[in-house]
């Protein structure tokens, strides 16, 4: 697999930032003579644009006939190393990959011509049952594996699959032949251990491990039993929770495994004892109490990258903030990366602008890179939320 080609840019007008990422593209293809003709391409823009998708979606076609186009708008975008985030900003990535090896699909599209190992999907978060239907294009890959996020409602949320679609699904799947390395990082702090659930009504836990659930909040907050002041605590506190039957040993390392579900706390109930929080909840979920931690943020990003650099082969010893000489053996092997986070994380929520991307760019080197800050985040065959999705393509041994 040939490395991909990026361009990004930020301006006013939509049709100058693409001429200026298009520039990019093709200055990268210049120093790339290898590679065979382009066939796929990935167009991340802001909600800025969000109201010319299909304008845009003409000017690619236009610029590069025969590729195929799959992306969508967030309120923010990602290229390697920086983060264009509640401003104006278009990022593309084109790669050469093999026909046969690919097919782009949507509500108006369904796939026909390839065995799905794998797939990038792209959704509007206001879709009736979204959840179903994520889990369901799950169920249709060999793999049982997606990645991907849902697009930013603001401003109208349009994703891209060969037309320009509001509400649905789309995206593009990929054959077993495409070789991907994908990690989930959450970046929340568990709190106390994980609980699990004994009682609940729908969204309301009353009880965790036989004992009333606020009494355990309380308790893994160091709060004792005075709810006033926990409050300004509460405000911050979230939820992970993971399905019955999943992996329940997913405090890892004092971080959450990618089977975790982070969800909101939206309301306690002092008279039964009781915490509602923004998911169906069902006796035997495992639940543990989190907060958004910058350096806990910091520390979980570097892992996933070490991860991917490891499963590449490369040197499984790293340095707390990644390294040069693991990174460039990285990259000399990752063709081109997709990288969707939550829009609550971004710059500020790692200490600076841009600061999420550069992490991303230290560990694993000046990669090519494309993405978005999404309305919620997809892995394997669900919506989660809080989360960076990591994922690279590689050129093999």
């Amino acid at each position: 697999m040939a490395r991909f080609h990026v361009g990004h840019a930020s301006h006013v007008d939509w049709k100058v930032a693409f001429s200026l990422a298009a520039a990019m593209v093709d200055a990268s293809r210049t120093r790339q003579s290898a590679g065979g003709p382009l066939t796929l391409g990935f167009a991340y823009f802001t909600d800025s644009y969000a109201g010319h998708a299909a304008a845009l979606l003409s000017q690619l076609r236009s610029r590069w006939p025969g590729v195929a186009w799959v992306g969508g708008s967030g309120v923010g975008v990602a290229a390697s190393g920086v983060e264009y985030f509640d401003e104006p900003g278009l990022v593309l990535m084109l790669g050469a990959l093999p026909a046969g090896r690919f097919e782009v699909f949507s509500g108006a599209r369904p796939l026909r011509r390839i065995v799905p190992f794998s797939a990038l999907v792209h959704a509007d978060p206001g879709t009736p049952d979204l959840a179903e239907l994520v889990s369901e294009m799950a169920d249709r890959t060999a793999s049982g594996y997606l990645f991907g996020g849902l697009v930013s409602p603001r401003n109208g949320g349009w994703h891209l699959a060969d037309g320009a679609w509001q509400g649905g699904l789309s995206g593009v799947a990929f054959s077993a032949d495409v070789s991907i390395v994908s990690r989930v990082t959450q970046g929340c702090q568990p709190l106390g251990p994980q609980r699990r659930v004994t009682r609940a009504e729908r969204n309301v836990v009353v009880e965790l491990d036989d004992q009333p659930a606020l009494a355990c909040l309380l308790a893994d907050l160091g709060a004792g039993d005075d709810l006033q002041a926990a409050l300004p605590q509460l405000r911050a506190t979230l939820v992970g929770l993971s399905d019955a039957g999943a992996d329940a040993a997913s405090l890892r390392g004092g971080q959450f495994g990618p089977d975790v579900r982070v969800r909101h706390l939206v309301g306690l109930d002092p008279a039964r004892r009781a915490i509602a929080i923004a998911d169906l909840a069902e006796p035997g979920m495992s639940l543990a109490f989190c907060s958004r931690d910058m350096q806990a943020a910091r520390r979980d990003l570097v892992r996933i990258c070490s991860e991917i650099r490891e499963e590449l082969e490369t040197p499984a010893t790293v340095p707390a903030e990644g390294s040069s000489s693991e990174a460039k053996a990285a990259s000399r092997r990752i063709a081109g990366a997709i990288y969707v986070s939550c829009s609550g994380r971004g710059g500020p929520h790692f200490g600076g602008p841009s600061a999420e991307l550069q992490i991303v760019r230290h560990a694993l080197g000046d990669v090519p890179l494309a993405g978005f800050f999404a309305a919620g985040e997809i892995a394997r065959n669900q919506i989660v939320g809080y989360t960076g999705v990591l994922t690279v393509f590689h050129r093999g041994a």
